[in-house]
């Protein structure tokens, strides 16, 4: 069962009203440095066999805190990187709100496709297949950690929960959030999402599951054979 934690970047002075993008140059904040810092504190007690981000500054530089302390090097995948926004990049959210492609991208982003950019399907397509040769790479045991985007993020999580591309604006990825995801033989697990505070205890990796039968390797992932899950009572 390989677990990915999906970690947005932290916060940035274009955060918010800007469509950011691939604009170069774009650095954490304070408030996104120190929400990069609690996060890497936060997941202190987790061993990571990789740390993976997309290429833009903000999104290193928070993979980066993660990293302080750790053996482990920031390795740099451009297919976590940022939807490819085209002409909208750089450009007010308010302003991108009146575009009649707006209303697309909102209720039917399967369809969209940006002027002189990407299509929402392709970028899901691209990061997808990204995290399942991570996940192949790195073995079934592995926990590992991909900083990425929100857009990104959310098109991973409508696939691990079996939606279509239209569904994914229901899911929300804030700064610096954290984001699970467990892949199993059977299906994939969302185990947190859109997580900005907690203990992490839960995330670390069990050896074996009890199950109905007395003990033994669970390949499901799931605490019950059947259902939910027995709960704390």
């Amino acid at each position: 069962m390989t677990t990915v934690l999906l970690v947005r970047h932290g916060l940035t002075a274009m955060t918010g009203p800007v469509l950011t993008g691939w604009t170069p140059g774009v650095h954490l904040n304070e408030r996104g440095r120190e929400q990069a810092e609690t996060l890497g504190r936060r997941l202190a007690p987790l061993e990571l066999d990789a740390i993976v981000s997309s290429p833009l500054e903000r999104c290193q530089e928070t993979a980066a805190a993660v990293a302080g302390g750790r053996s482990v090097p920031v390795q740099t995948d451009d297919r976590f990187g940022e939807c490819g926004y085209g002409e909208w990049t750089g450009r007010p959210l308010k302003e991108l709100a009146e575009e009649p492609l707006w209303r697309v991208v909102q209720a039917h982003p399967s369809a969209a496709v940006f002027p002189g950019g990407e299509a929402m399907a392709d970028v899901q397509s691209r990061a997808v297949r990204a995290v399942r040769e991570w996940n192949e790479r790195l073995g079934e045991k592995a926990t590992y950690l991909v900083c990425s985007h929100g857009d990104v993020i959310k098109a991973i999580v409508a696939d691990a929960l079996g939606l279509h591309l239209d569904q994914f604006q229901r899911i929300t990825a804030d700064p610096a959030s954290l984001t699970v995801i467990r892949y199993t033989p059977l299906r994939p697990f969302l185990l947190r999402s859109n997580d900005i505070g907690g203990d992490v205890a839960d995330l670390m990796p069990r050896d074996e599951v009890a199950g109905e039968s007395g003990g033994g390797e669970n390949p499901t992932g799931s605490d019950a054979a059947v259902g939910g899950g027995p709960g704390t009572t």
